[in-house]
C-alpha cells in the first residue's frame, strides 16, 4: 500500500486523469521495440500502454528538452489531431513548430527558403513525420518522439510511449510537456501557475 501511494504521488497527474484522456490506449499491432512499454492486451485486441512508463518518459523528455532554449526546439506533426497541441506547445513555451506537411530538406538544405535550424526535434509520430526524422538523423539532431504500440523506433533517441493518434491524448502529452518544461526552465514555480488548461490543447 505504501509503495502504491509513493508511485501515485510521483505521477504528474492522478491516474484517472491519464485514463480519461486515453493516453494509454494503443493499437492492435505492436512492434518488438515497443513491447517494454506495453502493460497488457485487451480482449478486443488493443494493446494497453503502461501508465507509469508514460509518466516516467514525459518527465525524462521534459528534463531533456529543458536543456535547450525554446528557439532551439522544433516540434513537428503531420497528423491533424496533433496540430492544435503543437501550436499550443509553441505558444506556451516559445518553441518552433512545423504543422502539417514537412518538406524534406528543411533541416538540411540551407538553400531552401524554409530552411530551419534546430538543436532538438520533437515529432508526434515517427511514421507520419518520417521526413523530419530522416533529416534530423542526417544532421545529427536528437529526436524525441511520441510513439504508439505500432511504431518502429530505431532512429529515435527518446521515446514517449502514448496514444499518438487521439486528439485528447496528444493534447494531454503536449500540455504536460509544456508545463514541465516551463517549471524546469524556471518560468513557473508550480503547476498552478501554468496558465493553460488541457482543454486548450485539444483539437476542435
Amino acid at each position: 500500500m505504501e509503495g502504491n501511494e509513493k508511485m501515485a504521488s510521483e505521477l504528474l497527474l492522478p491516474t484517472e486523469e491519464y485514463l480519461k484522456y486515453g493516453v494509454h490506449i494503443g493499437t492492435k499491432f505492436k512492434t518488438a521495440a515497443m513491447e517494454p512499454f506495453i502493460y497488457k492486451k485487451r480482449p478486443d485486441g488493443l494493446s494497453v500502454l503502461n501508465l507509469e512508463k508514460i509518466n516516467e518518459r514525459i518527465i525524462i523528455a521534459a528534463k531533456f528538452l529543458a536543456n535547450y532554449e525554446p528557439e532551439d526546439i522544433l516540434v513537428c506533426g503531420r497528423r491533424e489531431s496533433a496540430w492544435k497541441p503543437i501550436a499550443m506547445f509553441k505558444k506556451a513555451t516559445g518553441a518552433k513548430a512545423m504543422i502539417g506537411r514537412y518538406l524534406p530538406g528543411i533541416l538540411t538544405n540551407t538553400n531552401l527558403k524554409e530552411f530551419t535550424e534546430a538543436k532538438v526535434v520533437v515529432v508526434s509520430d515517427p511514421w507520419t513525420d518520417r521526413n523530419v526524422v530522416e533529416d534530423a538523423v542526417k544532421v545529427g539532431i536528437p529526436i524525441v518522439a511520441l510513439c504508439d504500440t505500432n511504431n518502429v523506433i530505431n532512429k529515435i533517441d527518446l521515446v514517449i510511449p502514448c496514444n499518438n493518434k487521439g486528439k485528447k491524448s496528444l493534447a494531454l502529452v503536449f500540455w504536460l510537456l509544456a508545463r514541465e518544461y516551463l517549471k524546469l526552465r524556471g518560468k513557473i514555480s508550480k503547476d498552478e501557475e501554468f496558465e493553460y488548461k488541457t482543454e486548450d490543447f485539444i483539437s476542435d
